[in-house]
């Protein structure tokens, strides 16, 4: 230390004795330390002598390197707008093109339009990967953006922080708006969904129905006077001809069944009418099979019934039951030819089984034997949830009115038809099926 000191004190005294004594030369020196035990004279290094010519050269260099800096830092600015006002197109572009969107009649899309906006297309799916193109190549850019600053202020040129903070909000401007945007697109393509799928229920079933309908034409069922005027007829002994109504029967304490039947079959006309609900197929069952009578069936207890009609010709027949003390009463072609009781007495009638024309049930619905199928004609499948007076029975027998069943009315849009071979075909007139006819 004390020899820095020394060193110190004798340049300067050498120096002002220059600035005292001399006239400046232009020349300039330089102080430095030195060891006590080094030369005791000053050591000085000139510098080198600036000439007019030399500073005008390099203060034009200067002035030009400054110059080239300004030009990229308007060149850059200029992009960064460029940018801003692309997105900003861009993203009025994306309203535009969502609000154009319309539906026309029936769930389908309106008329297309123009589209005026390249990278978005009209399709949620492709507008939702656009859009997350979009947002991906606008991070890109923010990022290429924050790249060209730090290489500015390697070079020395400041970014302005006003125009990156804009950029940035800007940007998460652009970007909440944008997941907005996705988040409608999302919402509307789920809606278009439920909608298309409903259209599509909506579809099948109209198409089920005309099927339907052909093929009641196709089988002659086209030709009826009026919705009950027509009958079902199968003329095979099968375990697969049958015809199914497809209304079911409510809760009953009393009950009356009417038809019109034709059969010529032996021995036995089988299983014109079955009902079978769930634990118990034979629930209310008319039958005929070998050279027995024909027999009425409720919860499997049995009444035979004084009917014939096995003939060929049309009969009109009828059965009414009651819970009461389980009466029973049996019609043929309008008169009472039996009654009786204690069947299935105060048992009801169960709910929702299933009706079948044709075949005897082993379990609801199925299981058919082709022993006990029935070979025939029937028109006319009527129930009440009642006891008929004699006086409706006699009518409808005689062909005075028709009263269609408040339970389950013959209806063709009520009745199917199964199997090949079985079909629903015009009824003959009414008078055309009295026995003296």
């Amino acid at each position: 230390m004390f020899s820095l000191l020394c060193g110190l004190l004798f340049c300067a005294l050498g120096s002002g004795q220059l600035a005292s004594g001399q006239p400046d030369d232009g020349k300039r020196y330089i102080c430095r330390a030195i060891p006590l035990s080094g030369d005791a004279s000053c050591p000085v290094t000139l510098l080198p002598e600036l000439n007019a010519g030399s500073q005008e050269e390099e203060l034009r260099n200067t002035v030009m390197q400054l110059r080239e800096t300004i030009l990229q830092q308007k060149e850059t600015i200029s992009k960064q707008l460029g940018t801003i006002n692309e997105l900003t197109t861009k993203l009025s572009l994306c309203a535009s093109a969502t609000d154009d969107r319309k539906y026309e009649k029936g769930g389908s899309w309106g008329k297309e339009k123009q589209n005026t906006m390249g990278d978005v297309p009209r399709d949620p799916n492709d507008t939702i990967d656009s859009l997350g193109k979009t947002m991906q190549g606008l991070k890109d850019r923010l990022e290429n953006l924050e790249q060209q600053q730090m290489r500015a202020n390697v070079s020395g040129a400041s970014f302005p922080s006003e125009l990156r903070d804009l950029l940035q909000r800007r940007l998460g401007e652009l970007e909440k708006q944008l997941l907005k945007k996705v988040s409608n697109l999302e919402e509307e393509k789920s809606m278009l969904s439920n909608a298309t799928a409903a259209y599509r229920l909506k579809t099948e079933s109209t198409l089920n129905a005309l099927v339907e309908r052909i093929s009641e034409l196709e089988k002659g069922g086209g030709d009826f006077k009026s919705p009950e005027q027509f009958k079902l007829s199968l003329p095979q002994r099968t375990n697969y001809l049958y015809g199914r109504i497809t209304k079911s029967l409510p809760e009953m304490y009393a009950f009356t069944l009417c038809m019109w039947i034709k059969s010529s079959a032996t021995p036995g006309i089988g299983t014109p009418f079955s009902y079978g609900v769930p634990g118990q197929a034979n629930e209310i069952v008319l039958i005929e099979w070998g050279n027995n009578p024909i027999e009425l069936l409720i919860n499997d207890k049995v009444a035979q019934l004084p009917l014939e009609v096995r003939d060929g010709r049309w009969h009109h027949i009828c059965i009414s039951w009651t819970t009461r003390d389980g009466q029973w009463e049996a019609f043929q072609n309008g008169e009472k030819l039996g009654t009786g009781d204690n069947l299935a007495a105060w048992h009801p009638i169960k709910p929702g089984g299933v009706i079948i024309l044709g075949q005897e049930q082993d379990v609801v619905g199925g299981r058919f034997d082709a022993g006990q199928a029935f070979v025939g004609e029937l028109s006319q499948v009527n129930i009440w949830d009642r006891v008929l007076k004699p006086v409706e029975i006699q009518s409808m027998a005689n062909c005075s009115s028709y009263i269609p069943g408040n339970v389950v009315s013959w209806l063709a849009s009520n009745v199917e038809v199964f199997g090949r071979g079985a079909f629903k075909r015009p009824l003959e007139m009414c008078q055309e099926r009295l026995p003296n006819a």
